[in-house]
């Protein structure tokens, strides 16, 4: 049975990973790490667990549904906020070093291919056991646990014309949020900044 429905809150253990297009219609692949929250209008959907992990298995390329992949964008990322909590006292260079070093040996289950290969931007959320244990290096404002924060940028863009077209109506679009621009995504607002599906 899915967890995931309508009265589905963030809690400790369960990692979601979610579809998002803004609204020049680039792509972002959103990590929710137990405690970010997930658009309504996905729990809004029957059994969406099941269709989230169809998305996941054609972004990591092991899917037996859907096995048609776009080809290669072959550019490159940047890396632009990054975990306190995951990276501890690492510098931006150093891992930009090790995460060229992942895509290199782990190629497509690398999560820098999906900005490298595939052309998405890559958010994370804000975790840790307790408040303050983890916040995005770089940013100055206010953060709390559940917050979103762009972790990774791709120098060539995907869209959603990568995706087979049964899973697009699994994709959330923004009218306002522009991923080349929008580098924190407040968790109290994924309702206001997702309002509907993209099919």
């Amino acid at each position: 049975m899915s967890n995931l429905n309508v009265d589905w809150k963030p809690e400790f253990g369960f990692i979601y990973t979610w579809f998002a297009m803004d609204k020049n219609g680039k792509i972002a692949v959103l990590v929710n790490n137990s405690f970010g929250d997930l658009p309504k209008k996905l729990l809004e959907i029957d059994n969406i667990e099941n269709y989230l992990d169809y998305l996941s298995e054609f972004m990591w390329e092991e899917s037996d549904r859907y096995p048609n992949y776009p080809p290669n964008k072959l550019g490159s990322f940047v890396v632009d906020y990054f975990s306190k909590w995951r990276n501890k006292e690492i510098s931006k260079e150093l891992l930009e070093k090790d995460l060229l070093a992942d895509l290199k040996e782990n190629r497509n289950y690398s999560e820098v291919n999906l900005s490298a290969n595939k052309g998405f931007f890559v958010y994370h959320a804000i975790e840790g056991n307790k408040e303050g244990d983890d916040y995005p290096i770089g940013y100055n404002g206010e953060t709390i646990m559940g917050d979103y924060f762009r972790y990774l940028m791709p120098t060539i863009y995907g869209s959603i014309e990568d995706f087979p077209e049964e899973l697009r109506k699994y994709i959330v679009v923004s009218e306002n949020l522009d991923f080349t621009i929008d580098r924190i995504l407040i968790n109290n607002q994924i309702n206001t900044y997702f309002t509907r599906l993209a099919a």
